[in-house]
């Protein structure tokens, strides 16, 4: 995520240029001659988006605090595979000069300086990350719609000569198949790309985090060993301390909280939904202030930690909890932790993705967003909260942004389209099917 303040008086000319990369709002030319999105082979999603957050004075209203250091900045982010500066390279090379038209927008862009570097300096690391599938390229996802493409036209074309087959046969009459296409260069399956060793030692460290904060523990059993149960009841005791206070603490913040759920201005929501449903995947930007003070920065510091920690160790095959139409998703903290930035891209419409969350992982969402302003009340910080559900849609329309620009390079593909595939191509590499499991790989085509 780069992100620079825009030159006020330069706004209305950016937004036209902004505008010229799409075919109509909503729908991105991938081949636009500023940034050609399809060029590049390793992106999945990318976004303009301009930071113009229609909730800005909401703290002072609820709170009696003035809002600080805020100003309405142009933001581009980019979900891609392989090394951020290898990315990075290669967009400023095919793209270089669209981006200094598009940045030279924004206060204090030097047009001969080294963009690359400008670009660095002006990123913005996201306090969480939540990818559907780690290690799955676009070339993988290309390569594996390509196959099930062919795989069905080969069966609807073959129907009456295969429907009388055995499932051994009709396997191995589609292994043939995809070998013959393959060899022709139709259907190119090239082998996954291996991950860095770099990536898994960080990766690794970053997995044994938790267990570092036991190694005070460990050095004070060393220095001057204590008996197993006394040691266990000073750390029961710490812990029953600390959750007592922080449960005052979120009890009190929580009773003084300012209940104010403002509706949505109908002209915004209009202007939101021409951007949205143009296929079956859409994008999602909000921006919100946080909380005053600082336990609620702490509290959700800490928790957007806990969900960095889940979804790059736990929820990264295809899942965030029980919700399976996220493709790519950050929390990312601006202002000095004054505000948080959240985007994603998603499967169906805004309402069904709503009414995913609210359903599944309604205290996921509290646990992090009941640290904004304005923020449907919560109990025990996960309780109730967007289980309010009209207050909680209202909370969100009124935090969403116009994304100015939004390319997918899967169009037409959802995430359950991509694990399909997945399977469809894991199934036919096999050597060896039972029946019942051909059928049920059949099935998936």
């Amino acid at each position: 995520m780069v992100i620079a303040p825009i030159d006020p008086e330069r706004e209305t000319a950016l937004r036209t240029l902004l505008a010229a990369m799409n075919h109509r709002p909503g729908v991105i030319n991938s081949k636009n001659p500023l940034v050609p999105f399809g060029q590049l082979e390793r992106l999945h999603f990318a976004r303009f988006v301009i930071l113009d957050d229609q909730t800005v004075d909401d703290i002072r209203v609820a709170y009696g605090v003035s809002p600080r250091g805020i100003r309405r900045p142009l933001a581009f982010l980019g979900d891609f595979d392989g090394p951020r500066d290898e990315f990075l390279a290669d967009l400023v090379r095919r793209a270089g000069g669209g981006l200094r038209e598009i940045f030279s927008h924004c206060e204090g862009f030097d047009p001969s300086a080294d963009l690359l570097r400008w670009m660095e300096e002006h990123e913005q690391r996201p306090a969480a990350m939540y990818v559907n599938w780690i290690g799955r390229t676009v070339k993988q996802i290309r390569e594996e719609s390509k196959l099930r493409d062919s795989l069905l036209d080969h069966i609807l074309s073959n129907t009456a000569a295969l429907a009388p087959k055995a499932p051994q046969a009709i396997f191995a009459e589609l292994k043939t198949f995809v070998a013959a296409e393959k060899e022709a260069g139709r259907v190119p399956l090239t082998p996954p790309e291996p991950t860095p060793l770099g990536w898994r030692v960080r990766n690794a460290l970053h997995a044994a985090v938790p267990f570092l904060l036991l190694l005070p523990v460990v050095i004070l059993l060393v220095l001057k060993p204590l008996p197993v149960l006394t040691l266990v009841a000073l750390l029961a005791i710490a812990i029953v301390l600390l959750a007592a206070l922080f449960a005052v603490q979120l009890r009190c913040h929580e009773r003084g909280d300012a209940e104010m759920i403002p509706r949505h201005d109908p002209a915004h929501v209009h202007k939101l939904a021409d951007l949205e449903d143009y296929g079956c995947t859409n994008q999602f930007s909000a921006l919100g202030g946080v909380k005053p003070g600082i336990f609620r920065r702490l509290t959700v510091v800490v928790a957007l930690w806990g969900l960095d920690y889940a979804t790059r160790h736990f929820f990264n095959h295809g899942f965030l909890t029980r919700v399976r139409t996220i493709h790519f998703a950050r929390w990312v903290f601006l202002d000095g932790k004054q505000r948080l930035f959240f985007a994603s891209n998603y499967d169906g419409s805004l309402e069904s993705y709503m009414d995913d969350f609210i359903n599944k992982v309604g205290w996921g969402l509290n646990l992090v967003f009941s640290n904004g302003v304005c923020y449907p009340r919560t109990n025990w910080l996960i309780l109730d909260g967007a289980k309010r559900e009209q207050e909680f849609k209202y909370f969100i329309r009124r935090h969403e942004l116009a994304t100015e620009v939004w390319y997918n390079a899967h169009s037409g593909l959802t995430a359950f389209d991509l694990e399909r595939n997945s399977r469809i191509r894991r199934g036919i590499e096999k050597s060896f099917m039972t029946d019942d499991e051909i059928r049920e790989w059949l099935r998936l085509i």
